[in-house]
């Protein structure tokens, strides 16, 4: 059973996550940008801004609480104490990773003038990492012929928040991008100590169509968003240069931001699911 893809998957998640900090908090391009899409934020529906808020002050504490207990239940009722304790502990660590990552170590650079309410340091962002660490942990305690579903419904409740933290203006796009990245290293770690206990073995049995299709439909989801998001960014930049771009096409910073948001949530999450193509927990 290989277990050095988990460490270099590992690795490079937490190698992106140094990138995106550098490059977006550390960089007067990257603080411009990202403000500039707070900015078109506030052009939104009012509605997508109130659902927005809505779905993530859905997240408190208690719903966390709520979340560690589920997937510790699945992994009892399965027999697999380890896997329990193994999925309990990746939401766990996220989020304390997240917490003390944003809260003490990393600290936001006044490099641009901005509002006294933005000023703080969000990267990487806490209720991202819960979404993602949430489903990492649902993929992980389901049996292998239910992992599609699993990732069909926990995935899209997961890619929506992270957008949401956009829209809503909790976060920038380099806080959801970064704890996509950081919750993946998380996730990888403790599979890395399942696969070290014996706890891991190749699946044999047939491949599942629906399955399949979940997963076909995933990929293509995320490649509307990359290109979508990539179009939104990259072409008024071209035509107008960052001044003009910022300051006229805000709105069209938002919209970028948000569809690339949710890619970097779907990219994670297939890099996991492909980190585990064949694997299941004994």
């Amino acid at each position: 059973m290989p277990v050095r893809r988990w460490a270099v998957v590992a690795a490079v998640s937490v190698l992106v996550a140094v990138a995106v900090y550098l490059l977006a908090v550390w960089t007067t391009t990257g603080q411009v940008l990202e403000n500039a899409a707070l900015r078109g934020a506030d052009e939104a529906d009012p509605g997508e801004r109130d659902a927005a808020d809505h779905a993530l002050g859905q997240i408190t504490v208690y719903s966390l609480a709520v979340a560690v207990v589920a997937v510790g239940v699945v992994g009892m009722l399965r027999r697999r104490p380890a896997l329990a304790f193994a999925a309990v502990g990746l939401i766990v660590a996220g989020q304390a990773v997240t917490q003390v990552l944003k809260r003490f170590l990393l600290p936001r650079p006044a490099l641009v003038p901005v509002s006294e309410d933005y000023a703080a340091n969000s990267l990487p962002s806490g209720h991202t990492t819960i979404a993602m660490t949430v489903l990492f942990a649902a993929l992980l305690v389901v049996p292998y012929r239910w992992r599609g579903v699993a990732l069909f419904f926990v995935l899209s409740w997961a890619v929506g928040i992270g957008a949401y933290t956009v829209t809503a203006k909790w976060h920038r796009l380099s806080d959801t991008v970064a704890a996509d990245a950081l919750s993946l290293a998380v996730a990888c770690l403790v599979s890395w100590w399942l696969v070290r206990r014996g706890l891991v073995r190749h699946h044999d049995g047939p491949r599942r169509i629906p399955r399949v299709l979940i997963v076909a439909f995933t990929v293509l989801a995320g490649l509307v968003f990359l290109v979508l998001g990539g179009i939104l960014l990259v072409v008024p930049l071209a035509e107008q240069g960052l001044a003009a771009t910022v300051s006229g096409d805000a709105y069209v910073v938002y919209l970028a931001a948000n569809s690339l948001a949710s890619f970097f949530s779907i990219a994670t999450a297939l890099v996991f699911l492909a980190a585990w193509r064949r694997l299941e927990v004994a």
